[in-house]
């Protein structure tokens, strides 16, 4: 074990890390877990052997605690990001300044490959905060290790997501089905294709210093990803669009709440297309061909249905 190479993966308790960490333990790496939660991601230990998954406190806002847990990796992945602000600057400090230092140390420990991930719609000219620090990542990343792979995947889904599952939730509960920006277009792609991604950066010498954009096979408009959960679900209500100032006004309070349901920020990115850029590297240049919604959703959706899918909804 003592001989194997050492992956450090930052943010690999999340959703999409979990499904990176597992790959990597089958590759036979020692995952170093670092992130602040190491409760959560000492549940990941049964991923691996014995010894092979180890949690480490850190943070990409820390100096020596990054040091730390970069120290002899081979491989570093750094998938932390935020979608709101808990307290003013979070955005700047975690995902452009954190991504630079995450960068800049894992140079300076001699990793040979570092995947960063980013999203779709990181743009410096951005009104968006979230998509101007995501594109100040970037640049960060670039300037202390050329040789990153950088992926810009779109809304990710996956039986843990925060998207289908959400809307499948209110669904439930709500006896219409409120539209916010029901033109806007997404190209979801599924998490074990986010993960196969960062493998094959991983893997491929072709794959050093170049952006990928993730996308699944479909572009879907909100108002069709809405009407997709309902039928997945079984449910029956009419999709009602929000006036913009209603929308506005909700996202204004709601970013009084500990964890806000949608904010301003989210709000102007929710008002621009999700999807591939025309000429981009892709999933299929990593040689991925992606997954379908309609292939995965459905069953994880299932537990929304009446009865838990195990009878007819009405």
């Amino acid at each position: 074990m003592d001989n194997r190479r050492v992956a450090t993966v930052f943010g690999g308790a999340g959703f999409i890390g979990r499904h990176i960490v597992q790959r990597l333990a089958k590759q036979g790496f020692i995952v170093r877990i670092a992130g602040r939660d190491t409760e959560k991601a000492g549940k990941l230990r049964t991923l691996g052997a014995v010894a092979q998954i180890v949690p480490v406190a850190a943070s990409v806002t820390d100096e020596a605690s990054v040091a730390r847990a970069v120290a002899g990796a081979e491989v570093v992945i750094n998938l932390v990001g935020i979608l709101f602000e808990r307290k003013e600057g979070d955005f700047a400090r975690i995902q452009a300044e954190g991504a630079g230092r995450v960068a800049r140390l894992a140079a300076a420990a001699g990793a040979r490959k570092l995947v960063h991930l980013s999203a779709i719609g990181a743009d410096a000219a951005s009104e968006s905060l979230y998509a101007r620090s995501k594109a100040e990542g970037e640049e960060a990343v670039r300037a202390a290790f050329p040789a990153a792979t950088i992926l810009r995947p779109s809304v990710v889904f996956g039986p843990e997501d925060q998207f289908f599952n959400r809307f499948a939730g209110l669904a439930a509960v709500l006896p219409v089905m409120p539209v916010v920006s029901g033109g806007t277009r997404f190209q979801p792609v599924y998490v074990g294709d986010v993960a196969d991604a960062a493998m094959a950066a991983i893997a491929r010498e072709d794959a050093a210093g170049k952006t990928y954009e993730l996308g699944g096979p479909r572009a879907m408009s909100m108002r069709e990803v809405l009407a997709f959960v309902l039928e997945a679900t079984g449910r029956r209500r009419m999709m009602v669009d929000l006036p913009d100032r209603l929308v506005e006004f909700q996202a204004r309070m709601g970013e009084k709440l500990p964890t806000p349901p949608l904010t301003r920020d989210q709000l102007i990115l929710l008002r621009r297309d999700n999807l591939v850029a025309e000429g981009a590297l892709t999933l299929a240049d990593l040689g991925i061909a992606p997954k379908a919604v309609e292939a995965i959703v459905p069953a994880y959706l299932a537990r929304f249905r009446r009865g838990g899918g195990r009878r007819a909804a009405a």
